[in-house]
């Protein structure tokens, strides 16, 4: 039985986790704080995860023994003291917030005398896609329930693709817990791309999800815009010049969005070239290396095109592709004790207890050999 905590950047998550079962999973969003400045505020954020965490948390162990709302938490047949170990999210993400989670983790693994995990929020996301809902029945205390499930007896090295607002990397995943970076951006993220490309276009924030709901009745075909590094054989990202193409094409054709058929098509064009370069770079990327399995988790995952594209793609090259549960794509705390479960189980070692949070942590120090 593990607590774990998520606090890397805007959204507050607890979720408690035993053999394999996700008993619950509780995650506080700051998209309408944040709406009003257009992004992430890291002060609001930090203070937001400070009022989050213990009501969370509380709700959590509710839900996890199945007692109902009205129970308090000391009332709770779920108590800290079940636990065999903590977790939280060490990095990356902004500093404050994530020092929220993981001292909070830390004084409970402190007190409980339980070992503590801090996980790499990336390294979680890589193992989201072997998460998916499940039947409990027979699972002693778990009600009858569909309940998120982590199933690794058929996992198969894999090439992941992580996609966020802040992050869009390929990676390797030789074996359980063990992998291998193989391309990051080096400079703005796919999620980036997108959020930037509505607010150009005067989409409300999160402009994401958006510019994806538009993109669904517009014409993919209407504007040819660039595909960075498509061609390249490197797995690296770039989509800063795409969205310097979308600035001087508006600047030049303001008209446009006047127009919401042509707003549109725009949309439906600019998704069509993000989707183009994240499908394409990952099936060359699994082909290359030779396995049989792709993944794909990040926020960015909830986005239809890429989805779709995804599995026509995957299937045309005769791979067999994992997405992660939309409700595990953005951030949670699911994840995390998932990793730190498996971590336990391989009888890796716990962390320290005085690990210092790490806002920059790289996913792996190295690419592979001749990739």
């Amino acid at each position: 039985m593990l607590l774990a905590l998520e606090s890397s950047c805007d959204e507050t998550s607890v979720a408690v986790v035993h053999n394999g079962f996700v008993l619950a999973n509780g995650v506080a969003s700051q998209i309408k704080l944040h709406a009003e400045y257009g992004g992430v505020v890291p002060e609001l954020a930090t203070r937001e995860h400070l009022r989050n965490l213990l009501p969370i948390a509380r709700a959590a162990l509710r839900t996890a023994s199945g007692a109902p709302e009205s129970v308090g938490a000391g009332q709770s047949a779920l108590a800290l003291a079940q636990f065999d170990a903590i977790a939280a999210t060490t990095g990356p993400g902004l500093p404050q917030a994530l020092m929220i989670g993981a001292r909070a983790a830390q004084a409970m693994a402190f007190a409980l005398r339980k070992p503590f995990f801090g996980i790499h929020h990336h390294e979680a996301h890589l193992y989201s896609p072997w998460i998916a809902p499940e039947a409990a029945g027979g699972q002693p205390g778990i009600a009858q329930t569909s309940l998120l499930r982590a199933d690794f007896s058929r996992f198969q090295p894999n090439v992941s693709l992580i996609v966020s607002g802040g992050h869009t990397m390929l990676v390797f995943v030789e074996a359980e817990l063990k992998h291998h970076l193989l391309g990051n951006t080096v400079d703005d993220a796919a999620g980036e791309c997108f959020d930037k490309v509505a607010k150009l276009m005067g989409l409300p924030y999160p402009g994401g999800p958006k510019l994806d709901a538009l993109a669904e009745q517009g014409d993919p075909r209407a504007f040819d815009f660039p595909r960075p590094m498509l061609r390249e054989l490197h797995h690296d990202f770039s989509f800063s010049g795409l969205k310097t193409s979308v600035r001087y094409f508006l600047r030049d054709q303001p008209f446009i969005l006047d127009d919401p058929d042509r707003v549109r098509d725009l949309c439906a064009s600019v998704r069509a070239a993000i989707v183009d370069v994240l499908v394409t770079k990952t099936v060359r990327a699994a082909k290359r290396l030779g396995v049989a399995c792709v993944t794909a988790s990040g926020g960015v995952t909830c986005n239809r095109a890429l989805r779709r594209q995804l599995a026509e793609s995957c299937a045309e090259q005769g791979l067999l592709l994992r997405l992660a549960d939309k409700s595990l794509c953005t951030d949670n705390a699911a994840m995390v004790g998932i990793l730190a479960e498996r971590k336990l189980k391989h009888h890796l070692p716990p962390s320290s207890l005085d690990e210092e949070v790490k806002p920059s942590w790289p996913i792996a120090p190295s690419r592979v050999p001749g990739m």
